[in-house]
């Protein structure tokens, strides 16, 4: 029986985000021959994930969620969860936080006197704990893109009057966009690139899937709500 993996994005209102998780989705069909990749969404764009999830249930496959989402935030424990409840489907735990990440954002940010770690915003807990525990790998301070705290342009701001002379900021975030964007308007002298373009996501990814299958790293709806 052919494998299904069954991609949750977040979605996008963005013309070149929405072709670089379409691509990071291709890339994984690529690297795994035979696994088939279907692509699906919590906001924003279509299909969404109960209509792909009721479509593999209803035929039959042998499919595992794994969320194209960087925290265990609302929309794995709740969007994702409800719509996979009773399915069967195992569900991946999101893609970060992960080493992967970490390095890849590492990689990618020139020397600077401070770093600020981008995030999107967010009021769930966990969401908020991740990011905190990325940017104290990073020893970054934290600045958010949407929602409540602070955001990058303060941060920046702030750090340069405390005396920084250089500021780069590590972008967590999968993919361009409104967010992303936002950030070149930040005042840092560096940005990193949105983290699908590195090639090692793809890995990660397929990382979360075997995980899944195997139980090493399950989400499943009692422990995600």
């Amino acid at each position: 029986m052919t494998e299904t993996l069954i991609a949750v994005a977040h979605g996008t209102r963005s013309p070149s985000g929405r072709r670089q998780i379409e691509d990071l989705a291709r890339a994984v069909a690529r690297r795994r021959p035979g696994l088939d990749v279907r692509l699906c969404y919590v906001d924003v764009q279509e299909p969404k994930v109960p209509d792909v999830v009721a479509a593999a249930r209803s035929n039959g496959e042998n499919a595992v969620v794994v969320p194209l989402l960087l925290s265990c935030g609302y929309h794995v424990r709740v969007d994702i969860a409800e719509a996979v409840a009773g399915t069967g489907f195992p569900v991946a735990g999101p893609l970060g936080p992960d080493a992967i990440l970490l390095d890849s954002m590492a990689r990618t940010l020139p020397d600077a006197d401070a770093v600020v770690l981008a995030a999107a915003g967010s009021s769930d807990p966990l969401w908020r704990a991740d990011v905190e525990n990325v940017a104290a790998r990073l020893n970054a301070e934290i600045g958010y893109t949407s929602g409540s705290g602070p955001r990058v342009a303060d941060v920046v701001a702030r750090l340069r009057q405390d005396g920084a002379r250089t500021v780069g900021v590590a972008a967590y975030l999968l993919a361009d966009g409104l967010f992303y964007r936002s950030l070149h308007g930040s005042g840092a002298d560096a940005v990193t690139p949105p983290l699908c373009h590195d090639a090692a996501v793809v890995d990660l990814i397929l990382r979360r899937c075997d995980e899944a299958r195997t139980g090493a790293r399950l989400t499943t709806l009692a422990g995600a709500l």
